[in-house]
């Protein structure tokens, strides 16, 4: 069957996922082996490893693809394992420019990682394009980006930072776990790279652990998988399996999520114990503009707030909750809620965190898939209990 001209949500379930020519299943196999019989010494084969290609690796790696519109993709075994499989691409005395409002873990693997291997990195405000030039040197190899970014959901405009890189031959790399190729498809914008941890919106359910990378360019895509056949970073079988049966859905949570969040930020940004709300569906964010042209019809359901006045009253706030639990992660179709400078950013040096905007006050929530009124509740008793 000829998928290219299938609309996204008809892809996310058909992609990858042909029946098995063995016994007419719906379902492929699960492909568990380690290794492969080959049909000769020295002889090529599809498959002969499982650190090279397992073929249940390759059905997601193929969906994905397909999603974000690239010439290939290749699963690792966490959204980190995908991050650092993309900065294989540098080399000592490289330099990276990265988004300011980033995960937590990504500014860990750059500050305190890959500067071990002599490659450099600055933080910039990727909304304004003249930080880019600022910052910019002579040995900047890549630029990294967010949107929205974590936590503050910052929005950048991703063909323009593109355009920017592309003049000055710099790769562009984008983590698009946010937005899921539903809303932003970053290739399109003229990025090289997408990244997504799997574990969040594309698995969707808390139960598997992984990262994927994309790319537009074939070149890429052979060098990224030498480098991960050669370090062994790959997504096991039965991550691929459940990473790939939450994509069938991806579509229709992902929508309905985001349609939540946007009232729930609404509700917030009303709140008197709210000093104010990051999300970008709100007319008021100054990335709103951006992000409607950008995402493809919704906002996404990451949102962020200031609650109360210090580190104490938004912890009490963020342990008083009952649907919304308290936990790392998020995407998934239960609400979610965690204080980052505890958290989620915790890597970040004090200072470079509060320089950034993540105060101690901050919250940060994921939206699931429980009604808007029950989520609404359970916020207003939280928010109330700072008291």
């Amino acid at each position: 069957m000829n998928t290219k001209n299938l609309s996204f949500r008809t892809r996310s379930i058909h992609v990858g996922s042909n029946r098995d020519p063995q016994t007419g299943a719906v379902v492929p196999p699960i492909h568990v082996a380690s290794t492969y019989v080959l049909p000769g010494a020295g002889e090529p084969s599809e498959f002969d490893y499982a650190r090279t290609g397992n073929p249940s690796r390759q059905r997601l790696e193929q969906l994905v693809a397909s999603l974000e519109g690239g010439v290939g993709g290749l699963a690792y075994s966490s959204g980190m394992a995908a991050t650092h499989g993309a900065m294989m691409l540098l080399k000592q005395g490289d330099h990276v420019i990265a988004g300011a409002d980033i995960y937590g873990g990504t500014y860990r693997l750059l500050h305190k990682v890959l500067n071990q291997a002599g490659i450099e990195v600055s933080l910039v405000d990727t909304r304004q394009i003249h930080r880019l030039d600022q910052a910019a040197r002579d040995n900047t190899r890549m630029l990294w980006l967010e949107s929205p970014g974590n936590p503050l959901m910052s929005i950048t405009d991703l063909e323009q930072c593109c355009r920017w890189a592309k003049s000055r031959k710099i790769l562009v790399g984008v983590d698009n776990t946010f937005a899921t190729p539903v809303l932003t498809r970053p290739l399109e914008f003229g990025a090289d790279i997408v990244m997504h941890s799997a574990t969040k919106y594309l698995g969707g359910h808390s139960d598997a652990l992984g990262g994927v990378l994309v790319t537009s360019q074939t070149e890429i895509l052979e060098r990224l998988h030498f480098f991960q056949n050669a370090v062994g970073n790959v997504m096991s079988p039965w991550d691929a399996y459940l990473v790939g049966r939450g994509i069938k859905t991806l579509e229709l949570r992902v929508r309905e999520q985001s349609s939540t969040a946007l009232r729930l930020a609404e509700f917030l940004s009303q709140h008197p114990r709210v000093r104010s709300v990051n999300y970008p569906g709100l007319e008021q964010h100054p990335g709103y503009e951006i992000a409607r042209r950008q995402m493809d019809g919704a906002f996404g359901a990451m949102i962020s707030f200031e609650a109360g006045d210090d580190f104490s009253q938004a912890k009490t706030m963020v342990e008083s909750t009952g649907l919304f639990q308290l936990a790392v992660s998020l995407g998934a179709v239960e609400s979610l809620i965690e204080q980052p400078a505890s958290m989620s950013h915790a890597a970040y040096d004090r200072e470079d965190r509060l320089a950034h905007g993540i105060t101690d006050s901050l919250v940060r929530i994921s939206v699931g898939l429980e009604s808007f009124d029950d989520l609404k509740a359970d916020l207003s008793q939280a928010l109330d209990s700072m008291d």
